[in-house]
């Protein structure tokens, strides 16, 4: 069950309050007899519709009343004392998100095919997402409450897609009227009220690009530094995306873009301090241009978005291989790694599966070493290259293997969208005592791939062991060889 973005933010289409889902032993949670199931229906009064909300109205206090429906229908009513900032060692159920109302032209749900796991169909537009994963909401559906929300708890920072300022080119993209798509009274008031905003644009060809990409990227540096950042990433169409008022990014395209915008890039810098419009590295790579420096991304404020994770990568793999060839000590051997700077340290994090990483002891390093490292076909020569500099330095000899993207076909080419089906289509090219995939091609909380195979599944099907490690996990794989 989902709740609309046209609906008020407050549950009801939920039952109030927020289910424990686990009570750590010795902690205030098993003092007071709490236990999964149970439901926080209120604190102090207020009343409680997720995890976010029981953590700000408990935030800071000592003295407190819990209204608690038990499992079995009971409601208890717990007043307790705490010590200031003591943990109540309790977990919760996930926030549910809600359901994105817009109609937007370049929607990727619109690109899956009819058999794809449902889930790829939910169109999340949540303000508590935003805060705490990094996902875009346009805005659009916004209600008094969720705003009220975002000003008092202190979403901060909330990203937000806004393709376009012009109006009428925003609301076409998004597939609604002109009032809906109008946001910027919306931006102000939380600009106002000191809630930071990165922004993104996704770029269609012939539509938000040229002269109306740059009053957008103008009118967002206006706003800085509140408006933080902005990401300029290119739409990417399936082979199921068949509206013909969409285009295709070809290279030429891009090329274009990057000389464009680099012109807006120089002038922010001159005059804001930071590059902020960034564009995603596809762009890039798909136009054949070098990727900037490392300074030009300043602390990678979208590199979740895709933007500066191949200069970073790029960046960590070249102190990987000054370790190697100065043959220095363990410590020295650290490098800086590609932080998700958008998780919020009150979001869930699922543990790692220790099981699915690969036990160092058990794979021969050094000249030794034979395994594929399997990955999209946009990153794959970038991969290759490093790989190659590798193998010279250590002796190993790993290969890297393109992955075409036959689920979902069009120019659908990046790591994250691979499927189990798409892995076995190549199985025949892996060479070595094993394979590493993609970490994020896996489900974060689910060992599932995007077409519905399991991890397990796979694995089973494949002629050598599959680890899955994203582009840290590797690096440190390669490190400790």
């Amino acid at each position: 069950m989902y709740e609309f973005a046209v609906t008020p933010a407050i549950t009801q289409l939920r039952r109030p309050g927020v289910t424990i889902t686990e009570v750590e032993a010795g902690s205030i949670g098993e003092e007071l007899e709490l236990a999964p199931n149970d439901r926080i229906v209120k604190v102090n009064g207020r009343g409680v519709r997720d995890y976010l909300d029981f953590r700000f109205q408990t935030a800071g206090e000592t003295e407190l009343t819990f209204h608690v429906r038990k499992s079995g229908g009971q409601l208890l009513e717990i007043e307790f004392d705490r010590e200031e900032g003591e943990d109540f060692g309790l977990s919760f159920e996930q926030i549910v998100p809600r359901q994105c109302a817009n109609e937007c032209l370049f929607c990727f749900c619109k690109g899956n095919p009819e058999d794809a796991r449902p889930s790829l169909f939910v169109r999340d537009e949540d303000i508590r997402l935003s805060f705490l994963y990094g996902n875009y909401t346009t805005l659009s559906s916004i209600t008094e409450d969720e705003m009220n929300r975002i000003i008092e708890q202190r979403l901060s920072p909330q990203y937000v897609s806004v393709h376009a300022t012009d109006l009428k080119t925003r609301a076409y993209l998004l597939g609604v009227d002109e009032k809906r798509a109008d946001i910027f009274g919306k931006f102000r008031r939380l600009l106002d009220n000191d809630i930071e905003i990165h922004a993104q644009v996704v770029l269609c060809p012939e539509i938000n690009d040229g002269e109306i990409l740059e009053k957008t990227l103008r009118d967002l540096a206006a706003l800085h530094p509140k408006v933080v950042s902005t990401a300029v990433v290119p739409v990417a169409l399936t082979k199921y995306n068949t509206d013909e008022r969409l285009t295709r990014v070809t290279p030429e395209f891009c090329r274009r873009t990057i000389k464009e915008v680099e012109k807006l890039q120089k002038e922010f810098r001159r005059t804001l301090g930071t590059t902020f419009a960034f564009l995603g590295d596809e762009i890039y790579i798909k136009g054949g241009v070098e990727m900037p420096s490392r300074r030009h991304y300043g602390n990678y404020p979208q590199i979740e978005d895709g933007v500066g994770m191949v200069r970073g990568f790029l960046n960590a793999f070249d102190k990987l291989l000054s370790a190697a060839l100065t043959n220095a000590d363990s410590s020295s051997r650290r490098r800086p790694t590609l932080m998700n700077v958008r998780t919020h340290l009150a979001a869930f994090v699922p543990t790692t599966r220790s099981s699915d990483l690969p036990q160092y002891s058990s794979i021969s390093g050094g000249a030794g070493m034979r395994g594929t490292i399997m990955t999209g076909e946009m990153f794959a020569p970038v991969m290759a290259e490093q790989i190659e500099r590798y193998n010279e330095v250590t002796g190993a000899k790993l290969s890297v293997v393109p992955v075409p993207n036959t689920y979902f076909g069009g120019d659908v080419s990046v790591a994250g969208l691979l499927t189990g089906r798409d892995y076995l289509n190549v199985a025949d090219q892996i060479t070595g005592d094993f394979a590493i995939i993609p970490k994020h091609t896996i489900k974060s909380d689910e060992p599932i791939l995007l077409d519905g195979m399991t991890f397990d599944e796979l694995k089973a099907k494949f002629p050598v062991p599959i680890y899955d490690l994203d582009t840290n996990g590797l690096i440190e794989f390669l490190a400790n060889k």
